[in-house]
């Protein structure tokens, strides 16, 4: 099956790249999303079995705005938990559409409450629009971004942009992280593909009680790897974000499962128990 999937995917993407493309066309662009995106999720790149010795979960803001870290970060500290913060060097001290991100002041304080600054591309575009020269460019230039913040490491979690994902470029950041995470929505159960892990979503415009209890109860019966993702946090948060109350009511949640909630870098060798 996926041999097939590959041999007409590349066929199709090879047909719509040499077609000068006009406006009236234009519905072939998200169609070649979507047929890079199908098999981005069928091939699998880092394949790895969960150990499935106890459940696991993890909280990630992607971009990050900074009411992320003031007031989300706030939400975690009553909790107890720690999460991973996934920055975009190129945002750093902006606002971008009425949205104020995090500054150098935010990292400083997230790395000394322990929370894991994890890599976002700098410039945050998607990943497959990049050329393999433009991805290294990016990726370093994050990476050099981040260092001082990291007591001159590396990070080593990434979260792609956009959520949008390629198997070229999932194969380009899975050697240089030690996991990649996507928007695809799931939980983490029995064999996973580290450069693409699966997400459930905070966030306001899909927000559904019964559907996360759903998750962390299955997650905590078959001890797999829960992560949740949003971005900004507020009273009247953006489509893409949570309000406190949300995040409080996710957390408690995940508490009452006795399920422990670790950084995504500390949380893969408890899911993988290495």
């Amino acid at each position: 099956m996926v041999p097939c999937l590959a041999r007409y995917y590349f066929a199709i993407t090879r047909l719509l790249s040499l077609l000068p493309l006009k406006p009236a066309m234009a519905p072939a662009n998200p169609l070649k999303t979507k047929l890079t995106s199908l098999l981005a999720r069928t091939l699998v790149t880092r394949s790895a079995r969960l150990a499935g010795h106890k459940p696991v979960a993890s909280i990630t803001f992607d971009d990050f705005p900074k009411n992320a870290w003031t007031l989300g970060g706030a939400v975690l500290a009553r909790h107890g938990v720690r999460g991973t913060y996934y920055a975009a060097g190129g945002f750093c001290g902006r606002t971008i559409e009425g949205a104020e991100y995090y500054d150098e002041s935010d990292l400083r304080a997230l790395a000394s409450a322990g929370h894991e600054i994890g890599c976002h591309g700098f410039g945050h575009q998607p990943s497959p629009a990049l050329t393999d020269e433009d991805l290294a460019a990016d990726a370093t230039r994050n990476r050099e971004f981040l260092r001082p913040f990291l007591n001159g490491d590396v990070p080593q979690s990434y979260a792609f942009p956009f959520g949008r994902v390629s198997p070229r470029t999932k194969r380009f950041y899975s050697a240089r992280f030690k996991s990649a995470r996507g928007t695809h929505r799931g939980v983490n159960i029995g064999r996973v593909d580290l450069s693409q892990l699966n997400v459930v979503s905070l966030e306001s415009r899909c927000w559904n009680e019964k559907t996360i209890e759903a998750d962390i109860q299955r997650v905590m019966h078959c001890n797999g790897w829960l992560i949740f993702y949003t971005h900004d946090v507020s009273d009247a948060p953006s489509r893409y974000g949570s309000t406190p109350a949300m995040l409080n009511w996710a957390l408690g949640r995940v508490a009452a499962a006795r399920i422990e909630m670790l950084p995504m870098r500390e949380a893969l060798p408890v899911a993988l128990d290495l």
